[in-house]
């Protein structure tokens, strides 16, 4: 059995004692948050992530989800970095079952550099492994009253190219086209402009039809690689 306690110790000790104090204000002012940082960027963060999962793998998806909410519960910012990343490097572990937990990474701090990961990393994954089971749950979350799970119903596809479901995008994009929200306005145009680079035709053909309706920051986003 996992030692929660033990795994949580680990990853604050090992951050703390890379910390650049100097850095946290600046990284926390650009996330635009009062969350509290260590001031340790991507590159210090990745060994520590290497020897967190290398000494508490988990058993079974029981000790995964509570690894994965043990490190996610810590206060600070690169503790749920670690959270993510620790959840994504068991790929066994990511299947239609983890999606509550998934869900609740998304909605919990509601703000892109950790709900997208979420979104795109993990149930994006569970989205292409498992497409018959999972996409309801994308259907259900374009209309959820919470904006970030409309929005990872936009752009959970991101990054499977000719695998995307195109009916699904297109179906999450025409129902959230009328919002004012900006994270659903950019949402519509990345996630577009992705798989745009797969089936350039249909999303011209899509953007053009709905030229009227889409934001100009969706459309300039859709269309940015377009001819």
């Amino acid at each position: 059995m996992l030692d929660l306690l033990a795994l949580a110790a680990m990853a604050s000790d090992r951050l703390s004692a890379v910390a650049d104090p100097a850095k946290a204000p600046g990284m926390a002012a650009y996330l635009k948050t009062d969350m509290p940082f260590y001031g340790v960027q991507t590159p210090q963060r990745a060994p520590i992530l290497r020897e967190l999962v290398a000494a508490f793998p988990p058993a079974d998806g029981a000790e995964y989800e509570a690894a994965v909410r043990a490190l996610w519960a810590l206060p600070h910012r690169e503790e749920k970095y670690l959270a993510l990343g620790y959840a994504a490097r068991f790929d066994d572990q990511v299947t239609v079952d983890r999606v509550p937990l998934y869900r609740d990474l998304i909605v919990d701090v509601a703000w892109w550099a950790l709900s997208d990961t979420a979104a795109i990393g993990l149930f994006g994954r569970v989205l292409f492994k498992a497409r018959a089971k999972a996409t309801p749950v994308a259907r259900r979350w374009i209309s959820d009253p919470d904006m970030w799970l409309r929005r990872t119903a936009i752009i959970c596809q991101v990054g499977h190219k000719e695998e995307t479901d195109e009916g699904l995008l297109f179906d999450a994009c025409l129902a959230c086209m009328d919002e004012k929200e900006f994270f659903i306005r950019k949402a519509i145009g990345w996630a577009l402009r992705e798989y745009a680079r797969s089936a350039p035709q249909a999303v011209s053909r899509f953007a053009a039809a709905h030229r009227e309706r889409m934001s100009g920051l969706s459309y300039r986003e859709a269309t940015k690689h377009l001819g």
